[in-house]
This record gives C-alpha cells, sequence and structure tokens, in this order.
C-alpha cells in the first residue's frame, strides 16, 4: 500500500527500513525521504514504523483527503 504518495513510498519499504535499523520517522524520512513534501503521510507512516517496532495493533487506515 502507498504510504507517502508524493514520494511513492510504500508500507513494505518503511517496514524494510525499520528493520534494517530505523527507530523513528526522522530515521525513515532520511532513508526514504517519506513526509518530506507535503507532509500528510507522516502520522500513517509513523504507525507503520510502530507497528513494525511491535508497538501496538492499530489497524491502519488513512482517509485521503
Amino acid at each position: 500500500m502507498y504510504i507517502c504518495v508524493c514520494n511513492g513510498i510504500t508500507d513494505s519499504q518503511i517496514r524494510d527500513a525499520v528493520s534494517d535499523g530505523a527507530a523513528s520517522l526522522d530515521d525513515v524520512r532520511s532513508l526514504l525521504g517519506v513526509a518530506s513534501k507535503c507532509g500528510k503521510c507522516a502520522c500513517l507512516a509513523d504507525s507503520v514504523i510502530n507497528e513494525t517496532r511491535g508497538g501496538g495493533g492499530q489497524d491502519l487506515f488513512y482517509a485521503a483527503g
């Protein structure tokens, strides 16, 4: 699923970055560029990061608009 439409970044790419050692949204932003343009994806990207790190059972939901 695309998380950052501006930069074409998927949840799989974010999960891979976390698996490779990224621990925060800032780390993932530095590696992939997520949330570096309009920023609307920051909350969802952070949810993917936290879920990947084992930080919760939140369902991912993103309302475009």
